[in-house]
């Protein structure tokens, strides 16, 4: 058996596009944002490209500074995607969105990366880079669906402290489903990963286990944070 992951050939990865054309097809006959997927596919393919040969130089550096420029950046893209789902965009809401992100998915990162791990260096760019992206992603996603429901529920005349229940409980969903889902359902990228690279499952499986309560804990704390946050907003345009 072999250890080593399977190098996949430029033709053979042309297949995995051809359930997104159907599915582009679908969205396009059903007027269902054809257009805005269609961007997202594209810049998805454009960005994953440019990253591998980033990401080659960044594993190789020493600096500290370098990877806090990243974590910044990584930080300021995902307060801004956050809140594309809103009709109405302020900029104190993005620096809402930032500053849930940074407290939720921030203390995080550093609980995993400098007490589970123990990184050496503290900010060892293999570990660091790929931690800080699952974390801030999965903050990212929960800001932005509490944001969404938060701005429907209050539009609708809901009180702010029951608009606020429902957002927390609505931006959960997905996390808690896919906590259901682990290990039954799905086997999560990481563990895939490791597994396919030869490691053994044991051992994959308790990096998944990490990883499953980094998910939780940053998309609930940075979806409760922005929400507290909004409460002042919320009083002053009320």
């Amino acid at each position: 058996m072999s250890t080593g992951v399977e190098v996949i050939s430029a033709t053979r990865l042309a297949l995995a596009f051809v359930p997104v054309a159907a599915a582009l097809v679908v969205l396009h006959r059903w007027s269902a944002g054809e257009r805005d997927a269609l961007r997202a596919v594209v810049r998805m393919l454009l960005q994953l490209m440019l990253i591998g040969y980033v990401l080659a130089y960044i594993f190789e550096t020493d600096r500290a500074a370098l990877i806090g420029v990243v974590l910044t950046v990584m930080l300021v893209a995902a307060s801004w995607i956050a809140l594309r789902p809103l009709a109405r965009k302020h900029p104190r809401l993005y620096l809402r969105a930032g500053a849930a992100i940074a407290l939720g998915g921030g203390l995080t990162l550093a609980l995993v990366t400098q007490g589970v791990l123990v990184l050496d260096p503290w900010f060892w760019p293999r570990y660091m880079v790929p931690l800080a992206g699952m974390i801030f992603a999965n903050a990212m996603n929960a800001v932005s669906l509490s944001a969404e429901r938060l701005d429907v529920e209050m539009s609708r005349g809901t009180d702010y402290g029951d608009a606020r229940r429902i957002a927390l409980g609505a931006a959960m969903i997905p996390v808690v489903n896919s906590l259901f889902a682990v290990g039954l359902v799905s086997l999560p990228g990481m563990m895939t990963g490791q597994i396919l690279s030869g490691i053994s499952p044991l051992i994959a499986a308790r990096y998944q286990i990490m990883v499953m309560c980094m998910i939780f804990g940053s998309a609930a704390l940075s979806a409760a944070c922005y929400l507290r946050l909004m409460k002042s907003y919320v009083e002053e345009s009320g």
